[in-house]
């Protein structure tokens, strides 16, 4: 084995590799140098001078970055942030960014990061005008079958998952719910309950949550209410007791039984999603509590019968409608417009197929592109799919409500609706330049990619929206370097920008075995920043990288 000695860990250093005695490997460390644009662009706000001025990185960020909003006071407050002061610097002397100072401003993802971290979409419109991170199984921390699960169990039917009590689930929705976003959190009950449980259940969630609990005053919504109005509220959502559900019943729903379909959503302590609860009792045949009616606020339902009648529009009322993902798959291929039209005012719900029991998931893409609000994962099962899920939500400041494109929210001139199979040409082009990556010295050790030498990487872009605008770049192999410098452009024709998504991941190459993942990212098209910006790079379980990033620079034709 090698034996690996640090030689110097300043701004730069060097590591030699003795290698069986035989020879050493010297491989010296040095600092990033800012690529020649951002040197330019300096330049360019300096008027000939050394040192960049609030004023200026004002200019630079409205002009260049798009950044129309900011003031001076924006940039002083930056430019303080940045600045590396000397020891004998007077503390009223006027600051300024050098060019090593305006690079790492440039390189600081939480000042200059490539999308928006504040909410900024509008939330007063109905829910059914949005995307909702929607989970599924979320109580479960491994595959569907047999693993454990965590406090916010009730019961995953016919596995061998351990039940937890419904109040503990409650307590904790209450309690970790609203961590991370005011948004509404939405609880979707799978309910097996005969009808004195029902109103034990309606107790137990009116006692739980008091005033945080909103129901509607009449017994059916004729349109839903809006993430803004409903801000720290939790809502009910599942199919009404049977007796109740003649309406329902005419306009295509299933009414309930007794079987078992697990049917799940969750919000974890990160981000929106809506809860699932397999509430069971194999008794029946009383009368429904009204009490639990009166809680529900999104009536919900399977489809019964022809497919095409599940997806009739009530002039009157609003509901939610569940789908398999292979119903939905089936909708969409034979019904795609009338799969449209029902999600411009009521609720459409896709949820991965019973068989996927090691929790993998669907490409969510196809229920976007279908206007359908509660694409559900599978949130424990990690893989290229929930990156997708992660990309989606981080548009609109990651609180979990993503307001859908203009295109699914109307109608045309004579009633016609968005057909996911139409031809679109190219709306906008989309050039991603990739300068230059760093931190990998500090987040991985120095033999984690390679034994004997520097780690050789390289960058895959994908762009993943509609079938037409899916595409895929690869940029060379940078080898032997900690801090490798691409300065590589490339541009993605896009049909539909607002449902593209752009992922990047980073590898490092290796001839003899697969190669090692070193990073990866997605990130919604529509949200992106233009101008030179800090990208930092997460874990495959979706975890940031204390370090690691790009320098990258987004520009739209």
């Amino acid at each position: 084995m090698a034996e690996k000695e640090k030689i110097d860990s300043q701004d730069h250093g060097s590591y030699n590799y003795k290698m069986f005695n035989f020879f050493n490997r010297k491989f010296k460390i040095t600092e990033v140098e800012p690529p020649e644009d951002v040197k330019a662009a300096f330049s360019e706000y300096v008027g000939g001078g050394s040192e960049m001025s609030a004023d200026q990185l004002r200019r630079f960020l409205v002009e260049k970055q798009g950044d129309v909003d900011c003031t001076v006071s924006d940039a002083e407050r930056i430019v303080e942030r940045i600045v590396r002061r000397q020891p004998d610097a007077s503390t009223d002397a006027p600051h300024a960014l050098k060019i090593d100072d305006f690079f790492h401003f440039l390189f600081h993802d939480d000042l200059n990061g490539p999308i928006t971290e504040k909410v900024h979409q509008d939330m007063t419109a109905p829910l059914s005008h949005y995307f909702i991170y929607t989970g599924h199984n979320s109580y479960l921390t491994g595959n569907q079958l047999s693993s454990d699960c965590n406090e916010i169990l009730v019961l995953h039917g016919r596995t061998l998952t351990s039940p937890v009590s419904l109040l503990k689930c409650l307590k904790s929705i209450k309690e970790y719910g609203f961590v991370s976003s005011p948004y509404p959190v939405i609880i979707t009950l799978e309910d097996h309950l005969t009808p004195d449980l029902q109103a034990k259940v309606a107790e137990m969630v009116t006692q739980t949550f008091g005033d945080m609990l909103y129901y509607p005053e009449s017994d059916c919504l004729t349109e839903f209410p809006s993430p803004e109005s409903l801000k720290n509220r939790i809502i009910i959502s599942t199919k009404p007791p049977k007796e109740y559900l003649d309406e329902e019943e005419a306009s295509g729903m299933e009414t309930p039984n007794n079987s078992a379909e697990p049917d799940s959503d969750y919000r974890s302590d990160s981000d929106q999603e809506d809860e699932d609860f397999d509430v069971c009792d194999r008794k029946s045949g009383q009368i429904g509590s009204p009490e639990y009616k009166h809680l529900i606020t999104i009536h919900a339902g399977k489809p019964k019968g022809a497919l095409k009648n599940s997806l009739q529009v009530a002039p009157n009322k609003v509901r939610r409608l569940s789908l398999s993902e292979q119903e939905f798959e089936k909708a969409a291929a034979s019904h795609g417009t009338h799969v449209v039209r029902f999600t411009l005012k009521n609720i459409l719900r896709v949820y991965p197929k019973g068989t996927r029991f090691n929790s993998s998931n669907y490409n969510p893409i196809i229920g976007w592109m279908h206007g359908a609000q509660m694409v559900a994962f599978n949130m424990q099962g990690y893989g290229k799919y929930l990156l997708l899920m992660h990309g989606m939500f981080r548009a609109n400041g990651g609180c979990g409500y993503v307001r859908k494109p203009n295109f699914l929210l109307q109608k045309g001139p004579v009633s016609e609706v968005f057909d996911p199979e139409k031809t679109i040409p190219v709306q906008r082009r989309l050039k991603v330049k990739i300068y230059l990556g760093d931190g990998w010295r500090l987040d991985f050790s120095h033999t984690h990619f390679d034994t004997y030498s520097p780690p050789d990487f390289y960058v895959k872009i994908f762009i993943v929206g509609v079938p037409a605008d899916n595409d895929k770049r690869k940029t060379k192999i940078i080898e032997d370097d900690w801090s490798p410098v691409w300065n590589e452009e490339f541009t993605f024709p896009l049909t539909i920008p607002e449902l593209a998504l752009l992922r990047i991941e980073v590898r490092e190459y290796d001839k003899h075995e697969k190669d090692d993942f070193g990073g990866q990212t997605c990130l919604p098209v529509a949200e992106l920043k233009p101008g030179i910006r800090s990208v930092p790079l997460y874990d495959k379980k979706g975890e940031k990288l204390k370090d690691v990033r790009l320098l990258m620079r987004f520009q739209f034709e």
